[in-house]
């Protein structure tokens, strides 16, 4: 069995890899494709809140509301790709026994190198162009990602109640025995 989680662990981090393939895809679009689609996921939020609150606007009201909220919109999809990518990269290495602080910090120059290699990417599509504001909407985005695994895991992995129950369980069945 341990041969097989050993055959296994490189595989933790084919997640992490399909969320950087995804974020280049995202940073390969040009600036009209890009926009048009924030606009498009824009358009839609606001159309929801249209109908679930009943307030039935025309297109025009919409489409100005949608424009409203388009740049929210792509600065928290930053953050969001960001924050996945960092739960990404942080379960693997903590699979390799990566914790606390060095968890934090490979994972943390992992997506903020990443985040400034993508906006570098973007000074090569049309329409683009780099943005150092877009690399610390990513960082943070990474941070929150990063603390929100290093909390899980600690509280699911090493919760002492739980483990000091299981050992105490463990011991009245050994004297009963």
């Amino acid at each position: 069995m341990k041969i097989l989680i050993t055959l296994l662990k490189p595989l933790s981090f084919i997640p992490a890899l399909l969320m950087m393939y995804l974020i280049f895809s995202f940073s390969a679009q040009t600036g009209e494709v890009s926009g048009e689609l924030s606009y498009k996921v824009s358009y839609k939020i606001v159309e929801i809140k249209d109908e679930i609150l009943h307030e039935n606007k025309g297109y025009e009201e919409l489409d100005y509301e949608a424009n409203a909220i388009q740049f929210y919109v792509r600065k928290a999809a930053h953050m969001t790709e960001y924050f996945l990518l960092a739960v990404a990269v942080s379960f693997p290495l903590y699979v390799y026994r990566v914790r606390g602080f060095w968890l934090f910090l490979l994972a943390g120059i992992f997506c903020v190198a990443f985040a400034g290699l993508d906006e570098y990417h973007q000074s090569f599509v049309a329409g683009r162009g780099p943005s150092v504001r877009d690399v610390c909407i990513d960082s943070s985005g990474a941070l929150i990602g990063i603390i929100l695994v290093q909390l899980f895991c600690w509280s699911t992995l090493h919760n002492p109640s739980s483990s000091g129950k299981k050992k105490k369980s463990r011991n009245k069945k050994r004297r009963r025995s």
